[in-house]
């Protein structure tokens, strides 16, 4: 007697073979590997044929392939591919970016989706806004920074070198305050460094500062550019999340991290995923939060170039806690879901 075939139901609905070659590549995340080959393979060529490359092609095509790597991180972060955690580690962890150490990227990530008061500095370790007393406490030249920085022109440009110092500042204030799981972070970091920082001299011949104005600059240039929008301050929890929809080199590029109010929603979702789970719910969406859908970073850049996209202030701010949230590495968050999704409806 024949085997009945086993069907599976997509998110449209739709029933489909579990035997179809398109699913099961899909369940085996197969997009997901195509992509990791493509960032490693590509940044693998870019380095040996730096020297025959023309500096500002090497320098869009480097940090396409940083800013590119940096989504590649997010996804493993968040469960993406499947199977053993080690593997996702092994996939995500190598710093091509040279200053973020994957694990202290994975412990604030993970915080930042588990946060009830989102962007809120005092309780999201990814927010960009100030709290009504630190602006209040700001001087003219912190002030006038903040407002550069929330301009797509002044983000990119200037977004990279501000980012970074605060970052390490932050990082070592938390190690000298003996957090738990910083130091032993960037030990790691450090030696992972050292095998790039080998590969780039002892191989490749590529001096650093070359990876650093071609590959690390401009790829920290994109990623911020990417978050530019995806998150507002607004009193109401569930707006303080957008939606952008770009066009295909921008969706790969950020593996449809631009629809940021789903992937907020359902952070267990693969990238390849997030399309069809958005156009279930956009016209619910939109029609409740219209101004929460942008249409495409050039359309972002164009409108926001020099005119802040909006203050760097909070609108509203929950109540302090004892401790920020950032300081608090010791209470390990669960995997793989993160928190309770927030309905979008």
């Amino acid at each position: 007697m024949a085997r009945p075939r086993t069907t599976i139901t997509t998110g449209a609905g739709e029933r489909r073979s579990a035997t179809d070659p398109v699913s099961a590549f899909r369940r085996a995340h197969g997009p997901t590997w195509l992509v990791a080959a493509a960032i490693y393979g590509g940044w693998t060529a870019l380095t040996l044929l730096h020297d025959r490359i023309p500096l500002p092609a090497l320098a869009l095509l480097g940090g396409i392939v940083i800013a590119w790597h940096g989504s590649l991180q997010h996804e493993t972060i968040h469960g993406h591919p499947g199977g053993p955690p080690v593997v996702r580690g092994l996939l995500g962890a190598p710093p091509l970016s040279l200053w973020l150490p994957y694990g202290v990227y994975r412990e604030t990530h993970r915080r930042h989706h588990a946060t009830a008061h989102l962007t809120d500095p005092a309780h999201d370790p990814e927010s960009s806004f100030r709290s009504r007393e630190q602006w209040a406490a700001a001087g003219p030249i912190e002030r006038a920074l903040a407002l550069t920085l929330r301009t797509a022109v002044g983000r990119m440009a200037l977004g990279p070198l501000v980012t970074v110092a605060r970052f390490v500042a932050a990082e070592a204030l938390a190690a000298a305050r003996g957090t738990p799981g910083r130091r032993r972070a960037w030990a790691a970091h450090g030696l992972s460094v050292l095998v790039v920082l080998a590969w780039l001299h002892l191989v490749a011949e590529m001096p650093l500062w070359k990876y650093v104005v071609a590959f690390v600059y401009p790829g920290a240039s994109l990623t911020l550019l990417r978050s530019l929008a995806e998150h507002r301050s607004d009193r109401a929890r569930e707006r303080r999340t957008t939606v952008i929809e770009a066009g295909l080199f921008f969706r790969l590029l950020f593996l449809n991290n631009n629809l940021h109010a789903i992937h907020h929603r359902r952070p267990e979702l693969p990238w390849f995923e997030l399309p069809s789970a958005w156009e279930r719910e956009r016209a619910a969406f939109t029609a409740r939060h219209p101004d929460l859908v942008r249409r495409g970073y050039l359309t972002l850049v164009s409108r926001y170039a020099l005119h802040p996209i909006s203050p760097p202030e909070l609108v509203s701010s929950a109540e302090p806690l004892p401790e920020p949230e950032r300081l608090l590495a010791s209470a390990p968050l669960p995997e793989p879901a993160l928190r309770a999704p927030v309905e979008l409806r």
